[in-house]
């Protein structure tokens, strides 16, 4: 949710880095941004709304000095003014800071800065934080040691950056929300997350929880919390910076849809090898079959966690899917359980709690995420990245994608020695769904469709069997960026209440594969749609008579069964988004909603 931006280093530049990096976080959610420029002096400008609003304030009020922090800011504590708005200062205007998480105890912390004769500015729970660094420095603490002493009265999730009056260092820390160095031979910089200061340099040091970081020009530290310094290795990211501008799309969500062709080449590169009918997954060399797995996610990765188990299932490892969030209170896993998250960022706060609570019952863990250098894959016990590359909209598309296509992988990679079958239909089919996205990007039918539709009351979405995810996801993505009611089914389920709300003004999105058993059945629940007036619009590759039912038709290439359902989601897709076109939506800052929630 919230963007953390910070540099050290860059003298005059500074105020343009700062802006650029927030720039370069909208897409994480936000209602208010600020900057804070310190060294001699501390000089702090924020405002409500767009960034564009702060912009403009530098315009004719900017600051100066050679460090600085940024943020922008999503209202948990207080309503989204420029009081509330980051960064936060003491009551000289001498320390400035910036947060993301949560204070659990700053009620407390408040009432008795409140005692010592603090006046509270803003009704947030960060301001506490610059007025215990005021009264820590009161006594006579240095810069650096009073930083410490107020974060050490903290409780709760944060990264936290500060700027101090007469030091020329920027101050962090983080514990349950992610924060990384940049670094470069002449400046260093700090951010929420990578692309705050893509455009400055790929080298990035990631930073643990419980661990302070103190930047100083091209000179900086890590120590841990008792002050002893951290050795910390330098990474080198892959991604560019034209990766994570629009490339000339109207928004980051439809390039994002048309790079799933590009993203799925990058995430089988060099891990299938289609003579040998073999899955090579280098990074997992030392896992051993599992006995069964849980899949833990949230959201759209729990979407392709549902799939995950399907798949896991079929191949003949018993697998079950587990919201995130209701993790704690769910059974422990059996001793010789695998559990594996599923998380876009590495960050999701319901994710990371659920996976270590699987680490703390004794389970072998595993995540599969797009961020190298998260913290869930840092602190599990095995990694798999998708390599779909940065994705900048907060609707999840190819990352999507990429998680079902490495979920087949990781499927494979396991059961390829257990005797009986023979892989290479479904890896040749994998190898072939980047072209058959192409295809469908090329003559979806998409535009059309969510003209005609775009009006109506609601919208349903109906799979069955591998297709089941796949309708949720696309319900989920359609009221995510279209704010309009749409609710996703398994088919079967839509006479057991859902029908009585099926009406003329209701369009129902069938997604029909394959020609078995459970396409037939879809069928069958979609003349049932048909005799109640509502319209259909099939998602299908025509292999079943699907179309004769339908009052319009979207196409996919008929492929293996498993593979089907990645085709019709990138149809889905493509609706939601021209639909929530149409309506004049935010599409990639949709209301209300984050790329990487870091707070449960």
């Amino acid at each position: 949710m919230c963007g953390i931006i910070g540099c050290a280093g860059r003298g005059s530049d500074t105020l343009s880095v700062l802006t650029h990096g927030l720039n370069q976080l909208e897409y994480r959610g936000y209602d208010s941004a600020g900057v804070a420029l310190g060294g001699h002096r501390v000089g702090v400008r924020k405002r409500a709304g767009e960034i564009e609003a702060l912009e403009q304030a530098l315009q004719t009020d900017a600051p100066t000095g050679s460090l600085g922090i940024g943020h922008t800011r999503w209202s948990t504590h207080g309503p989204p003014n420029q009081d509330n708005a980051h960064p936060h200062t003491d009551s000289t205007g001498s320390v400035a800071v910036v947060h993301n998480g949560i204070i659990e105890n700053h009620q407390s912390l408040r009432d008795e800065l409140k005692a010592a004769g603090h006046e509270f500015r803003s009704d947030t729970d960060t301001e506490v934080i610059p007025r215990l660094i005021e009264e820590y420095r009161v006594e006579e603490h240095t810069a650096a040691e009073a930083f410490r002493a107020a974060i050490d009265r903290l409780d709760g999730s944060y990264a936290i950056a500060a700027v101090i009056e007469g030091v020329s260092a920027v101050f962090a820390v983080r514990n349950d929300s992610p924060l990384v160095l940049g670094i470069d031979t002449e400046a260093t910089y700090l951010g929420s997350d990578v692309p705050a200061f893509l455009g400055y340099t790929d080298q990035v040091v990631y930073l643990d929880d419980g661990e302070f970081a103190e930047l100083r020009g091209s000179a900086w530290e890590v120590t841990d919390g008792s002050g002893h310094p951290v050795e910390k290795s330098v990474e080198s990211i892959d991604w560019d910076i034209e990766q994570t501008t629009k490339g000339g799309y109207d928004h980051y969500m439809l390039k994002e849809i048309y790079e799933q062709p590009t993203a799925l080449r990058q995430g089988m590169s060099g891990r299938i090898d289609e003579l040998a009918g073999r899955v090579t997954l280098d990074s997992l060399a030392d896992l051993n079959r599992p006995d069964r797995v849980q899949f833990v996610a949230c959201g759209t990765s729990y979407h392709a966690a549902l799939y995950g188990a399907r798949v896991f299932h079929e191949l003949g490892i018993p697998a079950q899917s587990l919201l995130a969030s209701e993790y704690a209170t769910s059974p422990p896993p059996a001793d010789d359980s695998l559990v594996i998250s599923i998380t876009q960022s590495g960050e999701t706060a319901d994710t990371l709690s659920a996976l270590r609570n699987a680490q703390s019952r004794g389970a072998q863990t595993m995540t599969i995420t797009n961020v190298v250098g998260s913290t869930a894959a840092r602190e599990c016990d095995h990694a798999l990245h998708t390599r779909a590359g940065p994705e900048i909209g907060v609707a999840a598309t190819k990352t999507f994608s990429s998680q079902l296509t490495t979920l087949n992988l990781l499927a494979e990679y396991l059961t390829e020695d257990t005797g009986g079958r023979d892989p290479r239909e479904r890896l040749l089919a994998l190898r072939d769904l980047p072209g058959d996205l192409l295809s469908i990007i090329d003559d979806s039918r998409a535009a059309d469709i969510a003209e005609r539709f775009r009006d109506a009351a609601g919208y349903f979405f109906i799979g069955r069997g591998y297709n089941h995810p796949v309708a949720l996801e696309g319900a989920l993505k359609f009221k995510e960026i279209s704010y309009e009611y749409a609710e996703g089914l398994a088919a079967g389920e839509l006479k057991h209440g859902t029908l009585a709300l099926v009406t003329e003004d209701t369009p129902v999105f069938a997604v029909v594969t394959g020609d078995g058993e459970t396409a037939d059945k879809t069928v069958g629940n979609v003349k049932e749609i048909q005799a109640r007036g509502a319209p259909v619009v099939a998602v299908t590759d025509r292999q079943t008579d699907i179309a004769r039912y339908a009052d319009a038709v979207m196409e996919v290439p008929e492929t293996h069964p498993r593979v089907a359902p990645l085709l019709a989601n990138v149809q889905l897709q493509l609706v939601s988004y021209h639909v929530a076109n149409a309506l004049g939506r935010s599409i990639d800052k949709p209301r209300n909603l984050a790329k990487s929630v870091t707070v449960e």
